[in-house]
């Protein structure tokens, strides 16, 4: 109940905020809603499926650079044809590569997603007449709904229309990852996480099940990259690099993989966190990762894990 309350009152927050918070805040929480849906997708793979993925930037790029191509290369501008093709592209590279990497599981599984990172990385960095190399590709500014916004500039159309339609993005994927948490292919990759032995016993596939994981969570990995490539208006390998992955890690433990909506907290204090220790110091990156190690040591639930007043069985 207390969660619910909490859930409603985040929702009348964020339907408030360009009304009256400073227009340079409000793009910072652009950044938290597109890392939030991809998070979701990586949730599901470690929360709840218990295979934590190091490569998971590789959808987020995914996403950025075929809203660039899509946009740029194709003069394609409605918004919704953009998600549709990220969407489209996250399924085939997921497929291969999820194939390969679901066959196995713990640190294997994380080491071959690095390496696919990796070698995306690669290519859009190495490919230049393709990709762009590290120039990348821009991104344009596409139609919401059909309608040109023209009469906006482009702080206006992100702090109005856009932020408006990425909150309304997050919400419905918010809703649909529970339905397909709280689904009975939910409850088999809980089983599968638990104990993947009884579980495959009962006749749950295991490698069919966590392909199915994956490619869903390639999907809103590739969603988020799509909204994240829109305010900067670039797709650059960058989104990519192992280190990328490793801060949407991050930001998972930090929010509380073990709660749904862990994945939305730990995107948006992320984001401020480092907003703010890059005005205070030029040494921002030591004093945040710092920040970020105490904060793993000494609240491994996340911070969601603090409002969690059930006790924790000894391991």
């Amino acid at each position: 109940m207390i969660a619910r309350a909490a859930a409603v009152a985040a929702g009348v927050a964020l339907l408030a905020a360009p009304l009256v918070l400073s227009r340079y805040h409000v793009t910072l929480l652009l950044p938290s809603f597109a890392y939030g849906i991809a998070l979701l997708g990586l949730n599901l793979l470690f929360g709840a499926t218990g295979l934590l993925s190091f490569g998971h930037a590789l959808f987020v790029a995914l996403g950025a650079y075929t809203a660039a191509y899509l946009t740029t290369g194709l003069g394609v501008r409605h918004f919704e044809l953009v998600l549709a093709g990220a969407a489209l592209a996250a399924v085939i590279v997921a497929l291969p590569v999820g194939l390969l990497c679901v066959r196995y599981v713990k640190i294997y599984f994380g080491m071959l997603t690095l390496a696919f990172g990796m070698l995306f990385y690669s290519f859009l960095y190495k490919f230049y007449s393709l990709t762009g190399g590290d120039e990348g590709i821009r991104v344009l500014r596409p139609t919401l709904l059909g309608q040109p916004l023209a009469g906006f500039n482009k702080v206006e159309f992100l702090t109005g229309p856009f932020y408006y339609y990425a909150l309304a993005l997050l919400v419905l994927a918010t809703v649909v990852m529970h339905r397909i948490v709280r689904s009975p292919f939910g409850l088999c990759l809980r089983a599968l996480r638990e104990n993947a032995a009884k579980a495959e016993a009962l006749g749950v596939s295991a490698r069919r099940h966590r392909l199915a994981a994956f490619v869903i969570a390639a999907v809103f990995g590739a969603v988020g990259g799509t909204l994240l490539a829109i305010p900067t208006g670039l797709a650059d390998p960058l989104l990519a690099y192992w280190t990328h992955s490793g801060n949407l890690v991050f930001m998972l433990l930090l929010g509380g993989f073990d709660h749904f909506l862990g994945p939305l907290v730990g995107a948006v204090v992320f984001i401020f966190l480092q907003d703010m220790v890059m005005s205070l110091t030029t040494y921002w990156r030591f004093v945040f990762g710092a920040i970020l190690a105490v904060l793993v040591i000494f609240v491994p639930r996340g911070l969601l894990g603090l409002l969690d007043a059930r006790p924790r069985a000894s391991a």
